[in-house]
């Protein structure tokens, strides 16, 4: 059991779906970016996702684009996202953290050194979405083996003959983009997002989250209401690249997680 299994168990003991809210680490700079992280679980965030900056961000929109600029314009580094980490978890040891990024970073790091670092940290599981099942040697299977959790990406296109790989090594739980394309591109209706989260559920034991096109807290209870959880990046990251105060963008935070609460 990881701490992301101990708070679905928790949120399903209490008939709650989970709110899980992404930030990028180092966005605007190493402060700010810790204000915020430090501040979501009091928000109501069950789970926080640390982007971790990269100059090919090829699955992300202009917003999360520009987030990782603005973070690698500051000098956030690889080194600092686990710091970040670590201050979390110091400040909040039950908050399961996950981070979210690309394998190059990683890889340039070296495999062993980055798991031994990121338990070091107090995380919990990670999301690349630039390694597809076939690459899980890589880095699936070491993490995994090393106790953490690797979160993988399901999509409108992952039908029933490519689903069993997604979810073969799978743990934590299934993100599902509601949408095909970039981060905040778009958005679904909880209408056409209920049959394939009912298809993945059907498939595995694990909970299945939704993020993309999540915009309100109407939108977040709309959408935890036909899944296990709902994802926010965008919509936060927007926040922050407008410059407002740590206060607006955690009750901001605290309004999606109210929503996603109530479905």
């Amino acid at each position: 059991m990881t701490r992301i299994d101990d708070k679905f168990h928790e949120l399903r003991e209490l008939n709650r779906k989970a709110f899980v809210a992404y930030i990028m680490a180092g966005d605007p700079n190493y402060e700010k970016s810790r204000e915020i992280a430090l501040g979501l679980p009091d928000a109501g965030v069950d789970i926080i996702e640390l982007g971790l900056p990269f100059t090919d961000p090829m699955a992300d929109g202009p917003t999360i684009q520009l987030a990782g600029q603005r973070a690698l314009a500051s000098g956030q580094t690889l080194e600092k996202t686990l710091r970040l980490a670590s201050e979390i978890r110091r400040a909040h040891p039950k908050t399961p953290i996950v981070l979210m990024g690309y394998y190059n970073p990683i890889y340039s790091r070296g495999v062993d050194r980055f798991l031994d670092e990121l338990g070091d940290a107090g995380a919990d599981g990670m999301i690349i979405v630039d390694l597809p099942p076939e690459e899980d040697q890589e880095l699936c299977i070491p993490a995994i083996e090393a106790g953490f959790n690797f979160i993988r990406l399901a999509t409108p296109t992952t039908d029933d003959k490519r689903l069993p790989a997604v979810l073969r090594n799978t743990s934590g739980f299934v993100y599902y983009v509601s949408i095909t394309g970039i981060t905040g591109a778009g958005s679904a209706s909880a209408a056409e997002i209920a049959p394939d989260v009912k298809r993945i559920q059907a498939a595995s034991k694990l909970p299945v989250c939704v993020g993309f096109g999540i915009k309100s807290p109407d939108d977040a209870k709309a959408t935890a209401s036909v899944s296990d959880g709902a994802v926010v990046g965008s919509s936060i990251v927007s926040l922050i690249q407008n410059g407002k105060s740590t206060d607006e963008i955690l009750a901001f935070a605290g309004r999606l997680a109210e929503g996603a609460h109530e479905a």
